[in-house]
């Protein structure tokens, strides 16, 4: 997969190894604000590495509550900024222009480490209306153990920065129908989701996301929001995560690595023997 444009940037380092020091050219995942409009309206700004900067957008309107459907988007264009080469703006025009950045009751600041903050409590999903994702959708424990291998071996820009999240997208055959790096992984699932908004895939009922790091409780509003019947990580999931994928049946799996995985939520999506 090839990297996005502006999404590496290289330095010169000093690198210590074994009692010698030598001068070395490293690469380093970019990190830019991004800052996202509704019209001329600032909504929020986030750390995003450039790259699916409108995918970005789609998503976070989608997997936030902004929006409900993609056909509710009139336009999506990045704008130029003054006296830069750099595109850090989107702007979103809505069929409904009504829209009342101050009724969101939200704080939509975002941050590379942490994701969407603000929201005190899984009341603040409940009022949403999600529904449960596809009960039907099935995928088999012995193919779920070989995606971390596909999502690593599509990691372009972490495998020359090692500094990047991922969410990759998968069918229920294992196939991987996108993947999106990114410094934040919550950032990468919105990429996710704005891909599928842009492409008419929402909701994402017959496929599974599995994204690097931990699976905490933004990941999986986000996951919820998209329609996402699966989602892994290679690590633990948070507390309110676990909780908020049972309220709404998400099946919920961590620690997906090599031959072993734990299953926190709707295991019969996943164990043909489990109930839960």
């Amino acid at each position: 997969m090839r990297a996005p444009e502006r999404s590496v940037e290289l330095t010169q380092v000093t690198e210590w190894q074994d009692g010698k020091v030598h001068s070395q050219q490293d690469s380093l995942a970019a990190e830019e604000p991004l800052e996202i409009r509704i019209g001329k309206v600032p909504l929020t700004v986030t750390m995003r590495t450039p790259g699916h900067d409108l995918e970005l957008a789609a998503g976070f309107l989608l997997t936030e509550g902004i929006i409900e459907s993609p056909d509710e988007i009139a336009d999506l264009r990045a704008v130029p900024q003054e006296n830069s080469p750099k595109d850090n703006v989107v702007e979103v025009e809505l069929k409904d222009m009504s829209f009342d950045s101050s009724s969101l009751q939200r704080n939509f600041f975002a941050a590379s480490s942490c994701g969407i903050c603000g929201k005190a409590s899984i009341n603040a999903i409940r009022t949403r209306g999600l529904q449960q994702p596809d009960r039907n959708f099935r995928i088999d424990p012995e193919m779920l153990c070989q995606l971390p291998e596909r999502l690593r071996a599509q990691q372009e820009v972490f495998t020359r920065t090692g500094g990047l999240h991922a969410a990759a997208l998968f069918d229920a055959r294992g196939e991987l129908v996108a993947l999106r790096e990114d410094i934040g992984r919550h950032n990468a699932v919105d990429k996710i989701a704005g891909w599928a908004v842009m492409n008419g895939h929402i909701p994402l009922a017959g496929h599974m996301m599995l994204v690097s790091g931990r699976g905490g409780f933004e990941i999986v509003q986000k996951a919820l929001a998209a329609g996402i019947p699966v989602l892994a990580s290679v690590s633990a999931p948070s507390s309110l995560a676990v909780k908020l994928a049972r309220e709404l049946g998400l099946t919920l799996i961590g620690f997906l690595r090599g031959r072993r995985f734990v299953v926190y939520s709707g295991g019969f999506r996943c164990l043909p023997s489990a109930d839960v």
